[in-house]
C-alpha cells in the first residue's frame, strides 16, 4: 500500500491574518474535501460535545468551519455523537442535547442541525457487518451515522487513561457505536442491576428478548439471569434510573482490537474524511467531567483520507512534542520511582496501551500507517 497523504498546519496566527477556523477551512480544502461529491447529500460531521464540567473539548467554532466547508459543496451536514455506556450527562438524547447546548454547540453556533446518532435512549442502531472482523462480525452503530451519505470525523486529539490516546480511530468506533455497541467494545460480560437504585418499573425487561431478566414480584426489583442473558446490552438505554451497569472487563488490547473494527464498519463503503486537532491535550478523556492541565503543548491541526495514517501521524508529533510543566505528566516524570516506558501518553498513564490499535486497524485494512506529512 502506497503512503497516506496526511496534511498539517500549526496554530499560529499573525495579527490581522487568518483565523484558526479559516485556517482550518484551507486545511480541508488543500487536504482534498472538495474532491467528495457532496450535492445533495446527508454528511454526519462526528465529533464530541464534552462531558458538563470538561472545557477540553473542542470550540465549536471548528465544527462551523467544517460545516460551512460542506454546506460550499452543496452538502447537508449535521452533527452528531451517540450516547454514552456510563451514567452521565450524555446518556439519552435529551441530556445529550442539553449538554452540548450549554457547551457551545447550538444549530446557530455551528451552522447545521445537531442529532444524536443512537436516538433518545441509544437503542436505535443498526448491525453493520465488519468485513475482515476477527473479534466483531457485526458492529452496533447509531442509525443517523450509517444513514448518512457522507461521513466526517472531526477529533479532539488528546490522552486517554485506557487507550492511552483519544484519536481518530477512537473517536469514530467508540463514539458511534450505540449504548450496546459501547459495551460490545468495552466488556465481553454480562449487566448487574444495583438494587438499591432499581426502581421496578420492569420497562428493562420489554427490551430483553432472551429472558435475561427476571422480576422479584416480592421484593419489587429486577435481576438478571445469567444463564439466558446474551449481554447485548439493550436493557441499558431501557433504563432511566442508572440501575444497570457492565463491568468494563476487556483488556486495553482487546478494546483496541474491537475498537479498530468497529471504525471499519463505519467507514467501509462510503465516501469518508477525517480531521484532528491536538490542541488542549488532556491526560483523560473529554468524557470526564473535569480536565486536568494538557501534558503537551498545542502542535496543529491535520487531515487525511486515511483514519489510521491520521492517528500515525498525530501520535508521531506527540511524542516529538516536550511534556509540559505542572502535568499529569511532568508529575510521574519527576517521580523518584519513574520508570519510562517510552512515550509520553504511557508515562503519564502507565496501565494504558495504544499500539495494539494500530498494529490491528492496519492488520485489518483500515488504512496504512505508512504517510507523507504535507505541511502547509
Amino acid at each position: 500500500m502506497e503512503k497516506a497523504k496526511v496534511y498539517f498546519t500549526d496554530f499560529r496566527t499573525p495579527a490581522f491574518g487568518d483565523s484558526m477556523p479559516t485556517k482550518l477551512k484551507k486545511l480541508i480544502q488543500k487536504a482534498g474535501i472538495g474532491q467528495i461529491d457532496m450535492e445533495g447529500k446527508f454528511v454526519a460531521i462526528k465529533m464530541h460535545f464534552g462531558e458538563m464540567g470538561n472545557i477540553s473539548y473542542l470550540r465549536p467554532n471548528y465544527a462551523r468551519a467544517v460545516a460551512d466547508v460542506v454546506k460550499a459543496l452543496g452538502g447537508k451536514p449535521f452533527l452528531t455523537d451517540c450516547n454514552t455506556m456510563y451514567p452521565g450527562s450524555r446518556k439519552n438524547a435529551l441530556e445529550h442535547l442539553e449538554c452540548a447546548w450549554e457547551n457551545g454547540f447550538t444549530p446557530l453556533t455551528v451552522g447545521c442541525p445537531i442529532l444524536i446518532g443512537d436516538g433518545l435512549k441509544g437503542t436505535d442502531d443498526v448491525l453493520v457487518p465488519v468485513a475482515g472482523g476477527e473479534y466483531v462480525k457485526e458492529a452496533r452503530i447509531g442509525r443517523a451515522v450509517m444513514d448518512a451519505d457522507v461521513f466526517i470525523s472531526l477529533t479532539h486529539f488528546k490522552g486517554h487513561e485506557m487507550t492511552g490516546f483519544g484519536g481518530t480511530i477512537k473517536n469514530i468506533g467508540m463514539g458511534c457505536g450505540s449504548r450496546a455497541g459501547k459495551k460490545d467494545q468495552h466488556s465481553s460480560g454480562k449487566p448487574q442491576i444495583n438494587a438499591e437504585a432499581c426502581r421496578g418499573c420492569r420497562k428493562c425487561q420489554k427490551e430483553c428478548a432472551n429472558g435475561g431478566l427476571v422480576f422479584d414480584e416480592q421484593a419489587r426489583k429486577m435481576h438478571v439471569d445469567q444463564a439466558n442473558c446474551v449481554g447485548c446490552g439493550r436493557c441499558l438505554g431501557a433504563c432511566n434510573f442508572d440501575a444497570i451497569e457492565f463491568k468494563n472487563d476487556n483488556a486495553n488490547e482487546m478494546l483496541n482490537r474491537r475498537m479498530a473494527e468497529y471504525t471499519k464498519a463505519v467507514v467501509d463503503g462510503r465516501p469518508c474524511f477525517h480531521i484532528s486537532l491536538i490542541v488542549d491535550v488532556s491526560p483523560n478523556c473529554d468524557c470526564h467531567g473535569e480536565n486536568d492541565a494538557p501534558i503537551l503543548p498545542n502542535i496543529g491541526m491535520f487531515a487525511s483520507f486515511d483514519p489510521l495514517a491520521l492517528d500515525q501521524a498525530c501520535v508521531d508529533a506527540c511524542m516529538k512534542a516536550s511534556p509540559l510543566p505542572n502535568s499529569q505528566l511532568s508529575d510521574h516524570i519527576h517521580h523518584s520511582g519513574f520508570k519510562d516506558c517510552g512515550d509520553h501518553f504511557r508515562n503519564s498513564t502507565p496501565e494504558s496501551e495504544w499500539r495494539s490499535c494500530l498494529e490491528h486497524a492496519e492488520k485489518i485494512g483500515l488504512g496504512t500507517r505508512e504517510y507523507e506529512l504535507i505541511k502547509m
